[in-house]
């Protein structure tokens, strides 16, 4: 039988930023997280080789830094979530959360129950489904997204899936600026607050994420 390639020895050692982000007992779920996605991620496709190296400022603190614009104890719904970013990742640093992973694709999904499973997690649930398929029957807090698709796409898929007092975190790059001026139109006829554009810093104090916020514009409408 054929061993898959060897790749636990290029999982990158946690840095001081990792154990100032992380409590000491979720610490460990985060490093045994970053083993999974630099070993089965890697192997399953769904982390690039070339992107162990950087899985924790690139991924796991970037995606992190979301946590300061959550509210204690929120459902949070995490779309395409893929390899668990942000999604698992905030429910290691905030156990609080109650986490829902939405993934289309049968391998991904299989990897993120394979992962909750693994790290024991509470209050996290894996639903493999495309987002448009939950539209009617759940909502939640808080809506993420990353990189997942053009905002005015994105706000389509999210929107319906989010409460009358809840939000859209959507994590961007760049282009977040263009992408909102693009999106006039959608805003418009989702009925959607004006969007901000927020530079959030996470709990080691030196990562960031650039994120998309958008909330409805009148909560007393939505039911």
């Amino acid at each position: 039988m054929t061993e898959g390639p060897d790749v636990s020895r290029e999982t990158p050692s946690v840095p001081d930023a990792g154990r100032r982000a992380f409590s000491s007992d979720r610490l460990p779920l985060a490093e045994a997280y970053v083993e999974l996605l630099a070993t089965a991620g890697v192997e399953r496709g769904l982390i690039g080789p070339r992107e162990t190296p950087r899985l924790w400022d690139r991924h796991v603190l970037n995606s992190l830094a979301l946590v300061s614009a959550i509210p204690e104890r929120s459902s949070v719904a995490d779309l395409g979530s893929g390899a668990g970013l942000p999604g698992l990742v905030l429910a290691i640093g905030r156990p609080d959360l109650h986490v829902t992973l939405v993934e289309p694709l049968l391998r991904r999904a299989t990897f993120l129950q394979e992962a909750v499973d693994t790290l024991g997690l509470v209050g996290v649930t894996v639903v493999r489904s495309r987002a448009e398929e939950l539209h009617g029957r759940q909502r939640f807090d808080v809506v993420t997204a990353r990189a997942l698709a053009p905002l005015d796409r994105l706000l389509g898929w999210a929107m319906p899936l989010v409460a009358a007092e809840g939000c859209l975190l959507a994590m961007k790059g760049a282009s977040a600026s263009e992408e909102i001026a693009g999106a006039g139109a959608t805003l418009r006829r989702l009925k959607c607050a004006r969007p901000e554009l927020l530079e959030l810093t996470g709990p080691d104090g030196s990562s960031t994420a650039t994120v998309v916020r958008v909330a409805h514009a009148d909560p007393a409408r939505i039911g």
